[in-house]
C-alpha cells in the first residue's frame, strides 16, 4: 500500500489526510481534486527551487571567485571584493609602479586573464581570497611570492543544477580536488627550500658560465656604452641598476620583464631566442610579448646621465638621451673626411663654402669650363639647368628628398610659398578663424624658417578680388536710388533705415551685399565658363551681347543660431538668409537666343551666392520687410536697366530675369501676403479651398500671380463693396497683407518631399491602428501607434525617431523597403496591397519633380505622370477615405494638381528648388 495525500472536499473546504490506501483499492479522484493537487505540488516545487537557489548563492559567497577555494579553509581568513576600487595598500603599490589601473576588475583581467565585469551574483562569487590578492601583488612588486597558483586552476562557474558541485562541496565540507591544502603547500615550500640550499654552490658556477654565454649571444660591445664612460663616479649599486643584466653595458632602449628585471631590448630578445622563454636573471617564465617599457621617471633619470663620447679626440660630455644625435654629427664629419683634399704644406685649405666669391670662382674654374662645354654640346647652352639637375641628383643620392622637392619646385617656377588665394581657400575650408590661421602661420614660419603660408593682410587683399565691390561696372540707364559707386563690399543691412522714437524697434544684426555688385562678382567668377560656352556654340568671343541672365532667388529661415559661448548682443536666436544662383545665360544671335551656360548642379551650395544674412525671425513681418525692402527695390530697378561690364577685354551688356522659386510654403505665404498654411485657401498657386481640392484632386490650373495678389490686397484694405469679413475674405481668396517680394508660382521640391513624407508617416500610424474600421480615436492611442512605428522602423530600417520631419529622414522613409517593414505591423492583407500601390505610385511620380531635367532624366515617368496622379487620387478617395474625405494636405494637392503645368512652363521643378540655400544654411551655421 502507498501512503498518499488524499484531498477530500468537506463543505467547500480542502482537508488533507495521511491515509494508507492499498494500490488495488485506490479510489478515483475527481478532476478538480487532481488539479488542486497538481497546483499544490507545483507551488511546493517552486518554493524548494527558490530555497535551493538561495542556499547556492549563500555557498557562493564562501568561495573565491578566481581559484574557488573556500574562505573557511583559507589560512589568511581574509577576502576582497571582486568589484569596486582597489584597497589603499594595492593603490600605493600601483602608484609606485606608475600603473593606471584603479579597480579590481582591471587588475584581475590583467593578472589572471579573467573578465569579471559581466558576472552575475547567482552564478559567480563576489569576493576573492587573500591568496589570489598576494599573487596580484607579486605581479606588480619585486617581493618573492609565497603562494602557489597553478596555471590552469581558474574556476569555470556555472548556474545551479541538480549536480551542482558548489552545493555538494558545501554539504559534505570537502575541499575541491584540484585545490591543494595549506599543509600540502607548506610541505612543498619546505622541499623547494631544501633543494635550493643543496644546489646553491652548483648554481653559482652555472651562473658564471651563463653570464659569459649570454654576453657572447648579445655581442653588443661595439654598439652599447660601457659603464666606465659615465662622467660621474656613481655608487656601484646605482651603476648596476642602470646596467643591462645580460651585457652589463648601460641600458640602451631598456625593457622590463614581468619579474621587474631590466635589459637592453636587443640583448633580451637575442637571449630569449637562443636560451628559451625565461628571464636570464631569475629563470621566471618570460616571453617577448611580456616586455614593457620601464616607468617614465626611470627613463628620465637614465636619459639625464652624463657620458663621455668614446670617439677619439672628442672629450665632450653629453647627456645619454642626446648621445645618438651627437654620434650622428661624428658620422657626418667622417663622411666629409673621406673626400678631404690632401694639403701639401702651406696654410690649411679652407672649405669651399667659407671662401669669397672670387676664390670660389678660381677654385671651380676648370669644373665650370667642363660644365659649360657639356651644356653647349648637349643642352643648348643652358648651364643653369645642368647645375640645378646635378644638385638635385646629389640631394636625391643622399636621401635628402625634402630639400630636393623644394629645389624642384623652384626649378618649375612654383616657389616654396603658397599663393594667397590658396591660403585663403585653406583657411575657409578648414573653418579657421583669423587668429587661429595667424597662429598656424607664425608656428610654421618659426619652425621651417620659410614663409610657406601667407600673412593675413595678403589673404585680405586676395579676398577683395573674390568679394563683390572689386570689378568696375555701369548701368544704362543708371539704377534709380542706387549709388553709381561700384567699390561697395559688405554693407550693414540696416543702413538707410530711418530711426525715430515712434518706429518699430528693430532688434537685429543684418549684413548684405548690394544686389548689382553681387551679380557682377558672380558673373566675373564665371568669365571662363561664359567664354568657353561661346566657343562651344561656334560664336565669336568678341560678341558683346546682349546676354540674358536668369537668376534663381532663394530665401529661408533657420532656427537655433545662438552663440554657444560668449556674450554677444541680444538678438533673436534665428536667422534668415537670402541668396541667388545664376541658372543659365543666353546670348541673342540673329533671330534666336543661344544658351551658352547652364548650371549643372543648381542645388549645390557652391553656386548659391549669399546676398543678405540677418539674425531675425522669418515670422517677424516688420523686420523682414525693413531689411529686404532695399534689396527688392534694387532688384526691381535692375529689371528695366542694362549692365555694362568688361569681360575678356570687351565691354559686354547683360540683362537679368529674376525668378523667386527657392521659398518654402511658409515664406511664400509671408512675402506674398497670404494667410498661413492652415488656411481654408490651401494653395499658393490656385484659388481652391481645402474642400474643393479634396473633391477634385487633380484638375486645377495655376491662377495666382504677384500682380493679382497686390490688387487683391488693395481690395482687402479698402473694401470697396462694403462686404462683411467672410464675403471680403472669399473675394480676395486669402490675401490679408501687402505682398512685398515677387515670387514665381511654383513648388519647392525639397519641402514638397518633406511634407509628403510627413503625411505618409501619419498614414502608416493610422494603418497600424486600423482607423479605417474605427475613425474615433484618442490622443493616447495615436501616441501608442507612433511609438510602435518608431520602434519598428528603428529595428528594421535603422531610422531613428525625430522630433520634426527632415530631408534625410524623408528620403529613407519613402522607399518600398519601408512599406514592407510597416506591413509587418498590419494584419489585413488588403491594406498591405493598398499601401504598396500608394507608395509605388508616389515613387513613380517623385523623380518628375525632383530631377533637374525630367525630359532627359525620366521621360517615361514624365509621360505617365497624369495617369499615375489620377490613380493616386483615386486611392486616396477610396481606400484612404477615412483621412481624405473633405480634406487634403497642401503638398498632396500641389503634387497631384500642378506638377505637369509647372514642368511645361519651366522645364523643371527640382532645378528651381531651395536645396542649395538649405546647404548654404549648414555652412552659415558652421561659420
Amino acid at each position: 500500500a502507498n501512503k498518499e495525500k488524499v484531498a477530500s472536499l468537506d463543505k467547500g473546504t480542502m482537508v488533507q489526510m495521511d491515509v494508507a490506501v492499498p494500490v488495488a483499492e485506490k479510489p478515483l479522484l475527481a478532476d478538480t481534486d487532481l488539479n488542486h493537487n497538481k497546483q499544490a505540488l507545483e507551488k511546493d516545487a517552486d518554493n524548494l527551487k527558490m530555497q535551493e537557489n538561495a542556499a547556492h548563492q549563500a555557498n557562493l559567497q564562501q568561495l573565491c571567485r578566481i581559484c574557488g577555494v573556500s574562505f573557511k579553509t583559507d589560512r589568511y581568513k581574509r577576502s576582497h571584493p571582486v568589484h569596486g576600487p582597489v584597497d589603499s595598500e594595492t593603490q600605493g603599490l600601483l602608484r609606485k609602479k606608475e600603473k593606471r589601473a584603479t579597480s579590481w576588475p582591471d587588475l584581475i583581467a590583467k593578472v589572471f586573464k579573467i573578465d569579471v565585469r559581466g558576472d552575475i551574483d547567482t552564478i559567480h562569487p563576489t569576493r576573492f581570497c587573500h591568496n589570489c590578492w598576494s599573487i596580484i601583488h607579486r605581479k606588480f612588486s619585486n617581493a618573492p611570492c609565497e603562494v602557489y597558483f597553478p596555471r590552469n586552476s581558474t574556476m569555470d562557474w556555472k548556474s545551479h543544477s541538480p549536480n551542482c558541485t558548489v552545493c555538494y562541496t558545501a554539504r559534505r565540507g570537502v575541499k575541491r580536488k584540484n585545490q591543494p591544502s595549506n599543509l600540502q603547500l607548506g610541505k612543498r615550500l619546505k622541499i623547494i627550500a631544501e633543494r635550493a640550499r643543496k644546489t646553491k654552490g652548483v648554481k653559482k658556477q652555472v651562473q658564471v658560465n651563463n653570464k659569459n654565454l649570454m654576453k657572447k649571444i648579445a655581442n653588443c660591445k661595439k654598439i652599447h656604452l660601457s659603464p666606465k664612460l659615465l662622467a660621474v663616479d656613481y655608487p656601484a649599486d646605482f651603476v648596476k641598476s642602470i646596467s643591462c643584466q645580460v651585457c652589463e653595458h648601460i641600458l640602451a632602449d631598456p625593457v622590463e620583464t614581468t619579474c621587474s628585471h631590466l635589459f637592453c631590448r636587443t640583448c633580451i630578445l637575442k637571449c630569449l631566442k637562443v636560451m628559451g622563454s625565461y628571464c636570464p636573471s631569475c629563470r621566471y617564465p618570460c616571453f617577448p610579448t611580456d616586455l614593457v617599457s620601464p616607468v617614465k621617471s626611470f627613463l628620465n633619470i637614465l636619459n639625464s646621465l652624463a657620458v663621455r663620447c668614446p670617439v677619439k679626440e672628442c672629450d665632450e660630455e653629453v647627456l645619454l638621451g642626446k648621445y645618438c644625435h651627437h654620434l650622428s654629427s661624428h658620422k657626418e664629419v667622417k663622411r666629409k673626411e673621406i673626400y678631404t683634399h690632401v694639403n701639401k704644406g702651406g696654410r690649411p685649405r679652407q672649405h669651399l663654402l667659407s671662401l669669397t666669391r672670387r676664390a670660389q670662382k678660381h677654385r671651380l674654374r676648370e669644373l665650370k669650363l667642363q660644365v659649360k662645354a657639356f651644356a653647349e654640346k648637349e643642352e643648348g647652352g643652358d648651364i643653369k639647368s645642368v647645375c640645378l639637375t646635378l644638385f638635385l641628383l646629389a640631394l636625391r643620392a643622399r636621401n635628402e628628398h625634402r630639400q630636393a622637392d623644394e629645389l624642384e619646385a623652384i626649378m618649375q617656377g612654383k616657389g616654396s610659398g603658397l599663393h594667397p588665394a590658396v591660403c585663403l581657400a585653406i583657411r575657409v575650408n578648414t573653418f579657421l578663424s583669423c587668429s587661429q590661421y595667424h597662429k598656424m602661420y607664425r608656428t610654421v614660419k618659426a619652425i621651417t624658417g620659410r614663409q610657406i603660408f601667407q600673412p593675413l593682410h595678403a589673404l585680405r587683399t586676395a579676398e577683395k578680388a573674390l568679394l563683390p565691390g572689386y570689378h568696375p561696372f555701369e548701368w544704362k540707364p543708371p539704377l534709380k536710388n542706387v549709388s553709381t559707386n561700384t567699390e561697395v563690399g559688405i554693407i550693414d543691412g540696416l543702413s538707410g533705415l530711418p530711426h525715430s522714437v515712434d518706429d518699430y524697434p528693430v532688434d537685429t544684426i543684418a549684413k548684405r551685399f548690394r544686389y548689382d555688385a553681387a551679380l557682377v562678382s558672380a558673373l566675373m567668377d564665371m568669365e571662363e565658363d561664359i567664354l568657353e560656352g561661346m566657343k562651344a556654340q561656334d560664336l565669336d568671343d568678341y560678341l558683346n551681347g546682349p546676354f540674358t541672365v536668369v537668376v534663381k532667388e532663394s530665401c529661408d529661415g533657420m532656427g537655433d543660431v545662438s552663440e554657444k559661448h560668449g556674450s554677444g548682443p541680444a538678438v533673436p536666436e534665428k536667422a534668415v538668409r537670402f541668396s541667388f544662383t545664376l541658372m543659365n545665360i543666353s546670348i541673342a544671335h540673329g533671330n534666336e537666343n543661344v544658351r551658352i551656360f547652364e548650371e549643372v548642379k543648381p542645388n549645390s551650395e557652391l553656386c548659391c551666392k549669399p546676398l543678405c544674412l540677418m539674425l531675425a525671425d522669418e515670422s517677424d513681418h516688420e523686420t523682414l520687410t525693413a531689411i529686404l525692402s532695399p534689396l527688392i527695390a534694387e532688384r526691381e530697378t535692375m529689371k528695366s536697366s542694362v549692365l555694362l561690364l568688361e569681360m575678356g577685354g570687351i565691354l559686354r551688356t547683360f540683362k537679368f530675369i529674376f525668378r523667386g522659386t527657392g521659398y518654402d510654403e511658409k515664406l511664400v505665404r509671408e512675402v506674398e501676403g497670404l494667410e498661413a498654411s492652415g488656411s481654408t485657401y490651401i494653395c499658393t498657386l490656385c484659388d481652391a479651398t481645402r474642400l474643393e481640392a479634396s473633391q477634385n484632386l487633380v484638375l486645377h490650373s495655376i491662377t495666382r500671380s504677384h500682380a493679382e495678389n497686390l490688387e487683391r490686397y488693395e481690395v482687402w484694405r479698402s473694401n470697396p463693396y462694403n462686404e462683411s469679413v467672410d464675403e471680403l475674405r472669399d473675394r480676395v481668396k486669402g490675401v490679408s497683407a501687402k505682398p512685398f517680394i515677387e515670387t514665381v508660382p511654383s513648388i519647392d521640391a525639397l519641402h514638397c518631399d518633406i511634407g509628403n513624407a510627413a503625411e505618409f508617416y501619419k498614414i502608416f500610424q493610422f494603418e497600424i491602428g486600423e482607423v479605417y474600421k474605427n475613425p474615433d480615436i484618442s490622443k493616447e492611442e495615436r501616441k501608442r501607434w507612433q511609438s510602435t512605428l518608431d520602434k519598428h522602423l528603428r529595428k528594421k530600417m535603422n531610422l531613428k525617431p525625430i522630433m520634426r520631419m527632415n530631408g534625410n529622414f524623408a528620403r529613407k522613409l519613402m522607399t518600398k523597403e519601408t512599406v514592407e517593414a510597416v506591413c509587418e505591423l498590419i494584419k489585413c492583407e488588403e491594406r498591405h496591397e493598398a499601401l504598396r500601390e500608394l507608395m509605388d505610385l508616389y515613387l513613380k511620380m517623385k523623380p518628375v519633380w525632383r530631377s533637374s531635367c525630367p525630359a532627359k532624366e525620366c521621360p517615361e515617368l514624365l509621360c505617365q505622370y497624369s495617369f499615375n496622379s489620377q490613380r493616386f487620387a483615386e486611392l486616396l478617395s477610396t481606400k484612404f477615405k477615412y483621412r481624405y474625405e473633405g480634406k487634403i494636405t497642401n503638398y498632396f494637392h500641389k503634387t497631384l494638381a500642378h506638377v505637369p503645368e509647372i514642368i511645361e512652363r519651366d522645364g523643371s521643378i527640382g532645378a528651381w528648388a531651395s536645396e542649395g540655400n538649405e546647404s548654404g544654411n549648414k555652412l552659415f551655421r558652421r561659420f
